[in-house]
C-alpha cells in the first residue's frame, strides 16, 4: 500500500486520476463535499476507486459532525461534538449521545464501503481559531470521557477510530490552515494540558491512528509535530506506545509549508514516522509527490489493517438504537 492519500476533483472520476489511483505510490483517497451529490453517485464513485486502484486503497473523509461533516444529503447530520454536553444536560446523557455519533457515523459511510473519517478530535476546546466546538470540551478529562463513548460507537462497528490533532492544536491560536502556529509551552503544561488525552486514550487501546498537528511546539522542537521524529518516534511511539497507523494533516495547509515544496514535505513527514501523507486540494502537488517518491513501499501493516473491516451483524440494530438518541437529544 503505497503511502500516498489523495483526493479527486469531481463527483466522478476523471481519466488521469484512474491513472493516479493505480501508481504504486497511492494507498488512499480522502473524499471531500464536491465528491457526492446524492447515494448512488458515491457507491458508484467508491466502486471505481476501488476498480481503478486496482490493489487496497483507503478511502476516507472528514466527517466529524457540526461545521465538518462532508456528507449531509442523505446522511444524518451529528451535531458538533462541541454541542453534546449542552444538548444532553447530563454527563450520563453526553456521554450516550457521543456514542450515538459514534456508531451513525461509522454505520451510515460502511454502507458506502468508507473505511474511516478522520475522527475524534481530540483537541481541547481552547483559544484555537480552527478547533472550537469541534472538541468535546475545554478540559482533558471531559474530552477524554466523551472521545472514549464516541470511539465506542465507531468500534462498535469496526470502523477505525483516527485521533487529532496530536499532542494537541488547541491552546494556540493561529489556525494551521492558513497560518503557522507556535506553541510556546514547555512539556509539562502540554502534557497535562493537552497530550493527556492522548496518553489515556492510547493506553486503553481506543485509537487505531493518530493524526499530528501542523503546530510548532518551541520548547521541544524546531519543527511542526507531523514532521518531529521527536514527537512521532521519541514521543509517540516509544514513550506511549502507539502501534497505530500515523497519518500527516494535509500537506496543502499553511503550517506544512515550513517544510519546503510537496515532495519534500511528503518526505519529511514519512522520514519522521509518518505512514501515510495526505495531499489535498493542489492536483500539482500531489503529481509532484507521486513523481519523485520512490516506488518502492513496504506494506504497512497498520495501514493494511483498517481496511475494509467488515461490518458486524449487531451493528444495524445498535445503529437504529443510536438514531432514537440523537432524536431525543437533539
Amino acid at each position: 500500500m503505497g503511502p500516498l492519500m489523495l483526493d479527486c476533483q469531481e463527483a466522478m472520476l476523471l481519466p488521469e486520476e484512474r491513472e493516479k489511483l493505480a501508481h504504486p505510490s497511492t494507498g488512499g483517497v480522502i473524499l471531500f463535499a464536491r465528491n457526492y451529490y446524492e447515494p448512488r453517485q458515491l457507491q458508484a464513485l467508491i466502486s471505481d476507486i476501488r476498480k481503478a486502484a486496482g490493489k487496497p486503497v483507503l478511502i476516507a473523509v472528514d466527517h466529524e459532525g457540526g461545521r465538518v461533516q462532508r456528507f449531509k444529503e442523505g446522511f444524518t447530520l451529528l451535531p458538533a461534538m462541541g454541542s453534546i454536553p449542552s444538548l444532553a444536560g447530563s454527563s450520563e446523557g453526553a456521554e450516550t449521545l457521543a456514542q450515538a455519533c459514534g456508531t451513525i457515523a461509522a454505520w451510515e459511510l460502511k454502507q458506502f464501503d468508507i473505511d474511516l473519517t478522520f475522527a475524534p478530535v481530540l483537541d481541547i476546546n481552547g483559544v484555537s481559531q480552527v478547533i472550537g466546538d469541534r472538541a468535546f470540551a475545554d478540559n482533558a478529562e471531559e474530552v477524554i470521557r466523551l472521545a472514549k463513548a464516541f470511539t465506542g460507537g465507531v468500534k462498535h462497528c469496526n470502523m477505525p477510530a483516527i485521533g487529532k490533532h496530536f499532542p494537541g492544536h488547541g491552546s494556540v491560536a493561529p489556525d494551521s490552515h492558513i497560518a503557522l502556529p507556535v506553541d510556546d509551552r514547555g512539556w509539562d503544561e502540554i502534557t497535562v494540558t493537552d497530550m493527556v488525552v492522548f496518553q489515556q486514550l492510547i493506553a486503553a487501546s481506543d485509537l487505531d491512528g493518530i493524526m499530528p498537528a501542523h503546530v510548532i511546539y518551541s520548547q521541544l522542537d524546531d519543527q511542526p509535530a507531523g514532521f518531529s521524529s521527536f514527537w512521532l518516534q521519541q514521543v509517540l511511539r516509544k514513550q506511549l506506545q502507539f502501534q497505530g497507523a500515523v497519518f500527516s494533516d494535509d500537506l496543502s495547509m499553511h503550517g506544512a509549508s515550513v517544510a519546503g515544496d510537496y515532495l519534500s514535505r511528503a518526505t519529511l513527514a514519512l522520514q519522521a514516522g509518518c505512514d501515510m501523507v495526505l495531499a489535498c486540494n493542489n492536483v500539482a502537488g500531489a503529481e509532484q509527490i507521486l513523481d519523485g517518491l520512490p516506488h518502492a513501499h513496504a506494506d504497512s501493516p497498520a495501514l493494511l489493517s483498517l481496511t475494509r473491516r467488515p461490518l458486524p451483524k449487531s451493528s444495524e440494530q445498535a445503529y437504529r438504537q443510536a438514531k432514537q438518541t440523537l432524536a431525543k437529544y437533539g
